[in-house]
């Protein structure tokens, strides 16, 4: 059994980087709409939620830095590169949150996905701070807040939409399956 679930998550991560590799074509045309929709965000989001922290994380390390090298974007210095650190935190903060609450349903998908925004953005934040000390590049509090808040927010309320409906969806295909007994026995 164990074989089995590993081997399907296995699959699944892979199917989740294949999304994050295809998805920023529908709006590579534009990079502005690319980065106020933040398409490789929502397979490695749901890659940590559906396969495990573990899995998302390795996702979320591995495919800015994978789609940097095949395509070109995003650029390996500094935007793949502080990507990579991101998207991680966002699977590693997601699949971890999402399995270690007690009940697993939208109001336990919705904190753990906030939390993991705001990890993520923050992680990235240090990373470009880094980068930026190296490199002798200025990093300021206005750069950060545009970068990871104000020029996001479409994408954000797109994630908080799309995400936790695909999570529905799954659930009634018996893909996830949320914890609802326990749930309607504490009362909640």
């Amino acid at each position: 059994m164990q074989k089995n679930s590993s081997l399907r998550n296995l699959v699944l991560a892979a199917m989740f980087m294949a999304l994050g590799m295809v998805l920023p074509f529908l709006t590579g045309q534009i990079p502005q709409i690319g980065n106020m929709l933040c398409p490789m965000h929502f397979p490695v989001f749901l890659c940590g939620l559906v396969c495990g922290w573990h899995y998302g994380a390795v996702v979320g390390l591995v495919l800015p830095l994978l789609r940097s090298v095949v395509f070109g974007m995003p650029p390996m210095y500094p935007q793949a590169l502080s990507m990579a650190f991101e998207l991680a935190t966002y699977g590693l903060v997601a699949g971890w949150l999402y399995s270690r609450s007690r009940w697993q349903c939208v109001l336990a998908l919705y904190k753990a996905l906030v939390a993991a925004m705001l990890a993520g953005r923050v992680v990235w934040a240090a990373a470009r701070l880094i980068m930026s000390g190296i490199s002798g590049t200025a990093f300021t509090w206005q750069m950060f807040l545009s970068g990871a808040f104000t020029t996001a927010i479409p994408g954000i309320i797109a994630q908080l939409v799309i995400i936790p409906a695909i999570m529905v969806a799954l659930d009634r295909a018996g893909m996830v399956r949320f914890r609802r007994e326990e749930a309607q026995k504490a009362g909640a």
